[in-house]
């Protein structure tokens, strides 16, 4: 085993084939999000003809999604930033999402 992985804490199956890649969705749509909205937006002017009229956005968008799905180096960054993530979890019990909300104030 080299260095690195006998650091990394222990990853459930469900946390390497659901949670990260969905971590990896997110990202992704956000770096595509050019085309994300070309696609909406053509869905929403062309409205049920949107499979036929919007097939060259959809290609696009699909192509843009696959190229960071396939790519090991965004999973390892996803991977890294769910562990970082986990493990302030565990430290604090607050979840990542929670963090950013402010403190109930005393009256």
């Amino acid at each position: 085993m080299e260095a690195t992985k006998a650091e990394e804490p222990f990853l459930r199956h469900v946390e390497t084939d659901v949670l990260i890649p969905k971590m990896m969705r997110e990202k992704a749509k956000e770096r595509c999000a050019e085309k994300v909205t070309a696609f909406n937006h053509c869905c929403k002017e062309t409205g049920f003809l949107m499979v036929f009229k919007c097939r060259d956005q959809n290609a696009a968008l699909k192509e843009c999604l696959t190229v960071h799905y396939r790519d090991s180096a965004f999973f390892e960054e996803c991977k890294q930033e769910y562990i970082k993530e986990k493990l302030e979890f565990q430290r604090t019990g607050v979840a990542a999402k929670n963090r950013s909300q402010k403190l109930p104030t005393s009256m």
